[in-house]
């Protein structure tokens, strides 16, 4: 089985390593452009936007290159911060970044990531499964500096919310309530339970 995450994110790199599974990296070129207001289905429909696009690309390569129908397993993966009432995806520059972190600070806020596995058999039959998690994840306040101190570390800029959990920012997390992995980016446990029937 050839398994193939789409995504440039180093953390879902890690993420899924952590858990022992053995893939590449095909870095999809969808344009994520969404009119879906709803959280759970945004990250739903772009991360199987993400598969979709890759499982394209092999079809492609299979067809130019006169190759084999191979046994394959793509994931695609997209996270979101919801807070207020407004979505937060990563920020466009510092100054967006300090702006999402002001509205985190000292409130609780969503995380949603949504998971497309998208499974390709050695005949051309294609599954889809599209699935969702959500962590509640709530910030002691911050005050200004704190939040200029931690933008300056560059930690804010590629991520959903300007934040990572994993990082520098640790030290303003209050609590969370759910998968802690999924606030990183990809809830493998449910990833593993729901990847199990292509995998093993």
């Amino acid at each position: 089985m050839r398994i193939i995450l789409a995504s440039a994110s180093p953390r879902r790199r890690e993420l899924l390593a952590q858990i022992g599974l053995e893939f590449e990296v095909l870095v999809s070129e969808a344009d994520e452009s969404t009119t879906e207001k709803e959280p759970c289905l945004l990250v739903e429909e772009l991360s199987a936007l993400k598969a979709g696009t890759v499982l394209d690309c092999l079809k492609e390569r299979i067809v130019k290159e006169n190759k084999p129908e191979e046994d394959v397993l793509i994931i695609g993966a997209d996270t979101v911060v919801e807070a207020g009432g407004r979505i937060l995806g990563k920020p466009k520059d510092m100054e967006q970044a300090k702006d999402m972190l002001r509205s985190l600070s000292g409130h609780t806020h969503r995380v949603f990531t949504g998971v497309t596995l998208l499974h390709r058999d050695k005949v051309g039959f294609v599954q889809r499964k599209s699935f969702h998690e959500m962590t509640e994840v709530t910030f002691y306040p911050m005050t200004r500096e704190e939040i200029d101190t931690y933008c300056s570390t560059g930690d804010c800029i590629d991520k959903a919310g300007a934040y990572g959990i994993q990082g520098f920012c640790a030290r303003y997390i209050r609590k969370i309530n759910g998968d802690y992995n999924n606030v990183v980016g990809l809830p493998v446990g449910r990833l593993y339970q729901e990847a199990k029937e292509y995998i093993i």
